[in-house]
């Protein structure tokens, strides 16, 4: 049956935070990253701030609907006096470790500190009764021993605590980008510009160095790590991508330093379209394996492409993102709009992917027809679900109409400061969170 809203079922479900004018949002309050848990029942964002906000599925609602859960400090600004740097609270990466138990476990890092939160639920108790009080009612003093009484304790209500169970520090020179948690839930490795690390989520003052690009002397540098990412279902083997359009897959039963790869995963350039602006432009920013291992995805600058693990040379789909942007690399350039980190997502199922590119659209592929629904997580979609109609873009037109947003995204002049960089799919439904600037969008799909 023909869609003929052409929005592929997709209807905007819900946003949180302020829904402010772009030009009077504060730096602090901008998402860096999003991220659903395993089960999809919470989602937790990471702010410029250094903030981490969760969220819970409420259960009393009938569609994929969420409700505030709780708000903590993750990072604060530091400042290296030796290196004389200011470190940013800004949370680059928030991954959650497999439930084991009542409370939940997460790991969030900004540039230089990983950190590992326990957050749970606590009951209050007070003294209820004592020599003194009766509830709020005052006593007088007992006058001799036999009136002396046992303070009686009660509960008084609950309340969601967050601790730092470990805090992994100084282990990285660059910045931190990418923290990944392994299968076996006992390891997990981050990764800054030249070295990706393993460690033990029980041991914080200890991790080993298992690939290193730096070459001995900087002015030889040629490349940077740009993401890492753990296989899903083997805990030996990891990938990660580089600024030279290559995506590495290693295995660690291989060798302690895994500097010399398993497979390489990188596409001959044409030198025909060869420009200035080749090599930023081919550089990936995100990498993801699929949920059955058996594919990755990868995100360079205008586009995504999916490749079959056991095919290294090219991949197996190329999807153009934005393509009308090609003309305007030169201005991009000026505005340093080129050097945006687009993520990449796979839908829970592996049959669909994700990512997001400028004034606020994003775009959902199926991966194997290739066919298409562009959005966009702005104003609009909830004025529209107010009014209960379709949303505006253009006139007549509805978000998401196949021509019709994909047309605008083309002709319009695009809004640089509104971009889709960071969003999440739940595992097991067609639900997507979205982080637009300070907001968060919740699609959802039937």
């Amino acid at each position: 049956m023909e869609d003929p809203s052409g929005s592929g079922g997709w209807r905007f479900a819900q946003c949180f935070g302020d829904k402010g004018e772009v030009e009077d949002i504060t730096e602090a309050d901008i998402i860096s990253t999003v991220e659903f848990d395993s089960t999809g029942n919470y989602l937790a964002t990471g702010d410029k701030g250094g903030r981490v906000v969760l969220f819970e599925r409420n259960e009393l609602k009938k569609g994929c609907e969420y409700k505030f859960y709780t708000e903590f400090q993750s990072h604060e600004p530091e400042f290296d006096y030796l290196k004389s740097l200011e470190i940013e609270e800004k949370i680059n990466k928030i991954k959650w470790c497999k439930r084991q138990n009542a409370a939940h476990f997460l790991l969030s890092t900004n540039d230089k500190t990983i950190k590992l939160w326990k957050v749970f639920e606590k009951s209050l108790r007070v003294v209820a009764e004592s020599n003194h009080h009766d509830g709020q009612r005052p006593l007088p003093p007992p006058t001799s021993p036999l009136h002396l009484r046992l303070p009686r304790m009660a509960q008084q209500e609950l309340i969601i605590a967050a601790v730092p169970r470990k805090v992994y520090s100084n282990a990285h020179a660059y910045h931190i980008h990418s923290i990944s948690v392994n299968s076996d839930q006992e390891t997990y490795i981050s990764a800054d510009d030249l070295r990706i690390n393993l460690w033990n989520l029980n041991i914080s003052d200890q991790s080993f160095n298992i690939v290193d690009i730096k070459p001995v002397n900087m002015e030889e540098l040629t490349e940077v790590i740009t993401a890492t990412e753990f296989h899903p279902q083997q805990c030996n083997v990891f990938m990660y991508s580089s600024s030279k359009s290559n995506i590495k897959l290693a295995d660690m039963r291989d060798q302690a330093l895994c500097d010399r790869h398993a497979k390489c995963f990188e596409e001959e350039e044409d030198p025909s379209t060869r420009s200035f602006f080749s090599e930023i432009i081919s550089s990936i920013s995100d990498v993801k394996f699929s949920h059955d291992g058996q594919y990755i995805l990868s995100r360079d600058y205008l586009s995504l492409k999916i490749w079959d693990i056991k095919m290294e040379n090219r991949p197996v789909k190329t999807i153009p993102i934005h393509d009308h942007l090609r003309g305007k690399l030169c201005d991009l350039y000026e505005n340093d709009c080129i050097f945006d980190k687009f993520e990449c997502i796979w839908g829970g199922d592996d049959k669909h992917v994700l990512t997001g590119s400028y004034h606020n659209y994003f775009r959902i592929f199926d991966s194997d027809t290739l066919s298409d629904v562009v959005l966009q997580a702005d104003k609009s979609a909830f004025k529209a679900k107010k009014i209960g109609g379709a949303i505006p873009g253009k006139p007549g037109m509805k978000n998401g109409v196949r021509g019709g947003l994909r047309d605008a995204m083309q002709l319009e002049t695009l809004d640089f400061n509104k971009k889709i960089l960071h969003a999440s799919w739940h595992p097991r439904e067609n639900t997507i969170a979205i982080a637009a600037t300070n907001n968060l969008f919740l699609y959802s799909a039937a």
